[in-house]
This record gives C-alpha cells, sequence and structure tokens, in this order.
C-alpha cells in the first residue's frame, strides 16, 4: 500500500510541477537556440572547477565588465536577455549541471513586469524553488545566492508585487542552507523611496556603469562573506 501512496504522491507532484506547465510553451521553447548555445560553449570552453556561476537575465547579460568586477573570482557568464524563471524551471538543468563551481549567482526580473501575462509572487516564489531544487540534485552543497529583483521607474507600477515576491524567496532562502538572499533595493532608492535615475540607462530599466558599481560592491561583499568560510 505505501508503495502505491508513494507513486500517486509522485504523480500528482509531477503532475503540479512548473517544468510539466512551462516545458511546451511557445515562449519558453524560443529560448532553445540560446541554450544550445550555451551548451556549445560548455563543451569548447574550459573552466575553472571553482568558477561562478552568473545565470539569469538581461542584467546578467548587458554586465560586461562582470569577469574583471568579480575577480579573483573565475566567472561563467549565462545570462540571455528577456529571461524569466518559468524558462529556468525548463531549461536549468541544461544550463547548471554541466559545471563543477563553487557558487551559483542568479538575477531573473521579467516575470512581473505590469503585462498581461505576469505571474503572481506565489508563482514567482514557487518556480524559484523549482529551480532550486533541480539545481540541488547536482550541487547539494554549493552556495546559491539570489539577487533580489531591483526596484525600476519602468515597472515602479507593479513594485509592491515584485516585493512580495523579493519576499517569498528571502523566507525560502533563509530557511535553506547554503543558499542566500542578496538583498539590494535599499542601495537603488532614494529618500522619497523612489528610483535612482542615475543607476539606471536611458529606458529606466537596465542597470548604468553606476548601478553595476552598486552591485559590484554588494554581491561581492556577500560572496566574500559566505566563500571566505568554505
Amino acid at each position: 500500500m505505501r508503495k502505491y501512496l508513494l507513486l500517486l504522491v509522485s504523480c500528482l507532484l509531477l503532475s503540479c510541477s512548473p517544468i510539466r506547465k512551462y516545458q511546451n510553451v511557445p515562449e519558453v521553447q524560443a529560448w532553445e537556440p540560446v541554450i544550445q548555445k550555451f551548451e556549445e560553449l560548455d563543451k569548447s570552453e574550459k573552466y575553472p572547477d571553482d568558477a561562478i556561476i552568473f545565470a539569469g537575465s538581461s542584467s546578467i547579460l548587458l554586465w560586461t565588465n562582470l569577469a574583471q568586477d568579480m575577480a579573483p573570482y573565475s566567472v561563467i557568464h549565462r545570462g540571455y536577455g528577456g529571461a524569466k524563471l518559468s524558462d529556468f524551471v525548463v531549461y536549468a538543468r541544461r544550463i547548471f549541471d554541466p559545471h563543477p563551481c563553487q557558487a551559483i549567482v542568479i538575477f531573473i526580473a521579467n516575470d512581473i513586469t505590469g503585462g498581461d501575462t505576469d505571474k503572481s509572487p506565489e508563482e514567482v516564489a514557487a518556480m524559484f524553488r523549482s529551480v532550486y531544487r533541480t539545481i540541488r540534485r547536482t550541487h547539494r552543497e554549493t552556495p546559491v545566492f539570489w539577487i533580489a529583483i531591483t526596484p525600476t521607474v519602468s515597472r515602479w507600477k507593479v513594485w509592491p508585487e515584485v516585493m512580495k515576491g523579493n519576499d517569498l524567496i528571502k523566507n525560502f532562502c533563509e530557511k535553506h542552507e547554503d543558499t542566500y538572499f542578496i538583498k539590494t533595493d535599499y542601495a537603488f532608492l532614494n529618500e522619497s523611496g523612489k528610483p535612482i535615475d542615475e543607476l539606471f540607462r536611458a529606458d529606466k530599466l537596465h542597470l548604468s556603469e553606476k548601478g553595476y558599481a552598486v552591485w559590484r560592491e554588494l554581491i561581492k561583499k556577500e560572496l566574500d562573506k559566505v566563500l571566505e568560510k568554505k
């Protein structure tokens, strides 16, 4: 009886899995060529086993000075513009599994944007948990860092929902070993509680050079704090 109960529970979990929900969605399938390019890099490039994987959406992709900013850590750059957590629940194994690494750093900010296809904060947190479980299959004790979604002018109307998603992920991180939430919002808001213009490009969404300097300081500080103890 117990065997059948376990099988039933497994089937129920599979049917509710974010992977199953999103794997056939056209906007997720559209990223297949990008993931294949990552896999080609995995075959052609040699990465040190103590590198740090930086993965996520356009703010990771556009961080052109990432290697210099994170030195002396080595980095594996795995960002693509428009990435969503709904993509990562499908592609996480292919992005992370090939790489022994010292740490994994993730920033994904496109699931709540003010559009018609937005996910709820609860869905965002559930997708993060799914990605996290995938990572833990092969990287059981590797430190995993989630960079908080940044407050921006272009998406200010949904900032309350974004904050709730951030808080749900933060609560999850605090309850799991080797899992860290990098809080950043306070550094991007002025005394009136609004985003600081000079930290963003003209589109009021992506980080400017000064914005990346803020990120560098905050993220490097958290990496040092955790990895120096390893």
